[in-house]
């Protein structure tokens, strides 16, 4: 098996790339960065899997309609307005992209796009025309955690992680950064994430890797239940690293899509800790089920649950909340065969056995169930299948947060 580590460096880690962030006035806070831009020094097979709202932001339409010759070299993104149900929105995200040509040469074909923010409202794109000769200069290859920066929202913390492995014999290396807290649901809980590789890979592999990857990392997130019209997650691979392309199945292909779910489950974890108003991170693991997908549809039905999100808030430890979820996650499961338990790094605690409770003590319940990391493990046993959802505490906050969002 190759190596593979944790390094420095997010999106800027593999060879070739740089990137960076700015303050353009797009948001009213002159402190917090408004703009980013990735580029690589050379173009690069890509890939990309979107939103799947039917209601679609302009810059989802035009970077799927450029990534149609499966090739990109830069991506810009804007925080503050998500140009989403405007008139004239794919103009302004055209534009977006023609202002990236005028600064760098890249053909604007070659540039995808991505806003967020607030939807409904039309992005002046004055702001960016007048900073561009900055943002460009903004750049480098230390400007990973800058340009992460600059696409949050109601984020608390930027996003970012890279890995160094080995393909073929070659050292490569990936990085990623993302934002998203809220508005985040399976089946593209992807918000915005920006993936970077040195690899040389074909591009048809490289689109079946994301999009597989996808299905057990960012899409087994969920925050509040909510789809959002803008989700983007593109990769880049640039072949800088210099290893023979990867055009099929193999080690080689086994050894890339191991450091790609590295990356993603752990973005989809910083996703989920960072929920809006969370103060904790919520995982389910399922295990003993008769399919994937059964594992995957009960993971989900928990994690997404409003009572068991709260029960965990208020560190109660309502277990009837997690059986019931599970109950309705259109599964045919047995109740009479659940083992459920609650762990944290305060311990293990388990609460049912055989559909039926277990006598437990509340206050070290109460420890258990306080800890900002908590894992609600569920074995069917009716299978070998397992899958792991993503998700956070529903708290008081998260509606202070989207009580005025707009305002």
């Amino acid at each position: 098996m190759s190596f593979l580590q944790e390094i420095d460096g997010g999106v800027c880690a593999p060879t070739g790339f740089k990137a960076g962030g700015i303050h353009c006035g797009l948001r009213k806070n002159k402190v917090k960065k408004d703009v980013a831009l990735i580029v690589s020094s050379v173009p690069c097979v890509a890939a990309g899997v979107f939103t799947q709202n039917i209601v679609k932001g302009a810059p989802v339409v035009v970077s799927k309609r450029n990534l149609q010759d499966g090739i990109a070299q830069a991506v810009i993104c804007n925080s503050g307005n998500a140009n989403t149900c405007n008139a004239g929105g794919e103009e302004v995200a055209e534009k977006m992209c023609e202002l990236v040509t005028k600064v760098s040469g890249i053909p604007a074909g070659n540039v995808l796009v991505a806003s967020t923010g607030v939807i409904g409202q039309p992005l002046d794109i004055t702001p960016m025309e007048s900073a561009m000769d900055e943002l460009y200069s903004s750049i480098s290859a230390e400007g990973g955690l800058s340009a992460a920066e600059a696409i949050m929202t109601t984020d608390t913390v930027p996003k970012t992680v890279a890995v160094e492995f080995s393909v073929g014999g070659k050292t490569c290396r990936m990085g990623a950064m993302a934002k998203g807290v809220g508005m985040i649901c399976p089946n593209m809980a992807t918000t915005l994430i920006f993936i970077t590789s040195d690899v040389s890979i074909g591009h048809d592999m490289l689109q079946k890797a994301l999009s597989d990857d996808v299905k057990t990392s960012f899409n087994m997130v969920s925050i509040d239940g909510d789809q959002s019209t803008n989700d983007t997650c593109c990769m880049l691979c640039n072949g800088l690293a210099g290893n023979e392309q990867i055009s099929a199945a193999g080690a080689d292909f086994n050894a890339f899509k191991r450091a790609l779910h590295y990356c993603t489950v752990k973005l989809s974890r910083m996703i989920a800790k960072d929920g809006e108003g969370a103060t904790k991170l919520l995982e389910c693991n399922v295990k003993g089920a008769k399919s994937q997908k059964a594992a995957k549809n009960v993971a989900k039905a928990v994690i997404k649950s409003s009572l068991v999100k709260a029960a965990m808030f208020g560190a109660d430890a309502n277990w009837g909340r997690v059986l019931c979820a599970a109950g309705y996650s259109g599964e045919q499961i047995d109740p009479d065969k659940i083992d459920v338990d609650f762990t944290s790094a305060a311990g293990v605690l388990p609460v049912c056995k055989d559909g039926r409770g277990v006598p437990f003590d509340e206050d070290f319940a109460k420890k258990v169930l306080s800890c900002d990391e908590i894992q609600i493990n569920i074995c069917l046993n009716s299978g070998r299948y397992k899958a792991s959802a993503w998700g956070c505490d529903l708290t008081y906050d998260y509606v202070k947060i989207n009580g005025d969002y707009r305002t």
